[in-house]
């Protein structure tokens, strides 16, 4: 009888790939330097998928502690240094602007994995440890943080943008698919304009809703009446675009209706958005 090789189809050889990821995530031992909002999102998450949070830092002990009475297993550290020689998964969920810096600062080895959470930063803010051998990468959900526990429970089915080697991203994509997350592939380079859609759906909704408040507040309504008109009207918004093609989506000042003024006045406050907005989420304590 002759040998009988044995060929996976494609998405047999995925859920081997998925599987083998899991095994690997769940041995690791997962660290947070910073433990501000998004950590404070994550590690909870990540200890609901039984996965091992064993450690954070962060300057500001009120942070950390917060961060702890979240997840009991994420033992305080004095030092940055100790979450990485501590862990194999570092999370780097520090501002944008401290990223590279604390990197720099950190001492790396091969087996780690080092991760940042920011949708902007390039993943080569992280070459200091990818030069002492360590994988590296981004990590970055598509959600607002300003309350994690509302993050928490909105991330099932939001996207996270991944950037890393192959070998990595496979495992990253895993980890997202692990809290119930979408998980995107990103090319190298770009980072800036996913990050800039983001801002289109988020921050700068908050700042026409605030602008919208303003309208109202202008012939004497209060906020709580503004905003209790516009919530349902958002809501059917969203809806309207979920049911229908994005294109096709009626939005009112087409018909002709506005006046050339008002018109203006709109272009103008669109074009403000950018300087007006809120900021995201940059509270990645450090």
């Amino acid at each position: 009888m002759g040998n009988t090789e044995f060929s996976a189809t494609p998405a047999e050889a995925a859920i081997v790939d998925t599987v083998t990821s899991e095994a690997v995530l769940t041995a690791l031992r997962i660290g947070f330097i910073g433990a501000g909002r998004v950590a404070q999102t994550l590690a909870p998450a990540f200890d609901r998928a039984n996965l091992k949070v064993v450690a954070c830092y962060n300057r500001s002990p009120d942070a950390a502690q917060r961060l702890r009475s979240r997840v009991a297993s994420a033992q305080l550290a004095t030092h940055a240094q100790e979450v990485a020689d501590r862990c194999d998964l570092v999370f780097l969920s520090v501002s944008d602007d401290s990223i590279a810096p604390v990197c720099r600062d950190l001492r790396w080895q091969a087996h780690h994995r080092v991760v940042h959470c920011s949708g902007a930063t390039e993943i080569a803010a992280l070459d200091p440890a990818r030069s002492a051998g360590a994988a590296t990468g981004g990590f970055d959900p598509m959600q607002m943080f300003a309350n994690p526990d509302v993050a928490l429970e909105g991330l099932r089915g939001c996207t996270v943008g991944i950037e890393a080697e192959p070998g990595f991203s496979g495992e990253l994509e895993t980890l997202a698919k692990m809290i119930g997350c979408r998980p995107l592939a990103l090319p190298a380079g770009v980072r800036p304009l996913y990050h800039a859609s983001a801002y289109y759906v988020g921050p700068f909704l908050i700042a026409l809703l605030k602008e919208g408040v303003e309208l109202w507040k202008s012939f004497g309504a209060s906020e709580a009446d503004a905003l209790r008109a516009m919530t349902p009207l958002l809501r059917g918004t969203l809806s309207a675009v979920r049911e229908l093609a994005l294109r096709t989506v009626p939005l009112g000042i087409e018909r002709g209706t506005l006046q050339p003024e008002r018109a203006a006045e709109i272009e103008l406050l669109l074009r403000q958005l950018g300087r007006t907005t809120p900021e995201s989420d940059t509270d990645r304590a450090q």
